[in-house]
């Protein structure tokens, strides 16, 4: 029962990021779709901006394992990432 515990708690912070990333694209869709009032699509907009902020946090925080596991003595000298074009 603890391994379902720890596994869950492993699987979190993706299930998170998943989560608000979804949330975020709903968001953009019905912003974009143009039937929100202004309210409400201020309202979107802080929503989708803290979403964001979400994902941003839990990518750089993925980053920062993958630098740790390549070189758990240095990671300060891993490479950065180059994103694909």
């Amino acid at each position: 029962m603890a391994k379902s515990a720890s596994t869950t708690a492993k699987t979190a912070p993706a299930a998170d990021f998943e989560h608000s990333l979804d949330e975020l694209e709903q968001l953009v869709a019905k912003m974009e779709g143009g039937d929100l009032s202004l309210d409400d699509s201020l309202a979107s907009f802080e929503r989708g901006i803290g979403l964001y902020r979400q994902c941003q946090q839990s990518l750089e925080k993925a980053e920062l394992r993958v630098r740790l596991l390549l070189d758990p003595d240095a990671p300060e000298s891993a490479e950065p990432f180059e994103p694909e074009r």
